[in-house]
């Protein structure tokens, strides 16, 4: 049996050997939702992270809420820098998921602190951005820079669908799923129909919203 993967700096040392200096990992979360937006997250660690911070980071699927949210913390204390982005309902309908993914991570590059000399991308060729990219394929289980992306836009957009969207819209129940299509959502948008915040573009949405009309 081949042992899952662990995250480690090997993509990041060998950027820097190559002369990229500052390298970020870049990741996603919130691409298969039916509602709230898509997030990304721009992470760039020191070359040297402390051991209990490390030990914490996986990929952000691999780990619990209380795991996430430790090795959140760790993060934002131990990174060089952090960047967050997102694109909305609206952009996603707009747009086209792959292209509103990728101005998601455009925007979480731009809000790095410090400009990157490299992103390392979790299976995306390039976001459009002026910058070397490198995509590795199973990237956040692979390198510990887009692990750690991957666990900051996790956390920020289930802050986000559990505080800002339950709120407004407590009856689709978005702080248990966060927006994805699970039997407790399907059956709230049976009942209740779509809200602002619901993908129009995603097909269970247009079904309901042709049923509807």
């Amino acid at each position: 049996m081949t042992a899952n993967p662990v995250p480690s700096f090997k993509w990041e040392t060998e950027a820097r050997a190559a002369g990229y200096a500052l390298v970020a990992g870049v990741d996603e979360v919130g691409r298969g939702a039916l509602a709230g937006p898509v997030c990304a997250a721009a992470v760039m660690l020191p070359s040297v992270l402390p051991e209990s911070v490390g030990a914490l980071i996986d990929d952000s699927k691999a780990l619990s809420t209380t795991q996430r949210e430790l090795a959140f913390g760790g993060i934002m204390e131990a990174a060089l820098s952090v960047g967050v982005g997102s694109s909305s309902h609206f952009e996603i309908d707009q747009l086209g998921i792959s292209a509103a993914t990728k101005c998601a991570m455009r925007r979480a590059v731009r809000q790095s602190a410090i400009e990157p000399h490299m992103l390392l991308l979790d299976a995306v060729k390039e976001v459009g951005a002026n910058v070397q990219c490198l995509s590795i394929i199973k990237g956040d289980a692979q390198s510990m820079s887009i692990a750690a992306a991957s666990i900051v836009a996790k956390v920020h957009r289930d802050n986000l669908m559990s505080s800002e969207w339950e709120t407004t819209h407590p009856e689709y129940g978005f702080s248990k799923h966060k927006g994805y299509g699970t039997l407790q959502h399907l059956d709230a948008l049976r009942r209740h129909g779509p809200c602002p915040i619901h993908r129009r573009s995603f097909r269970p949405i247009r079904q309901q919203d042709e049923h509807c009309s």
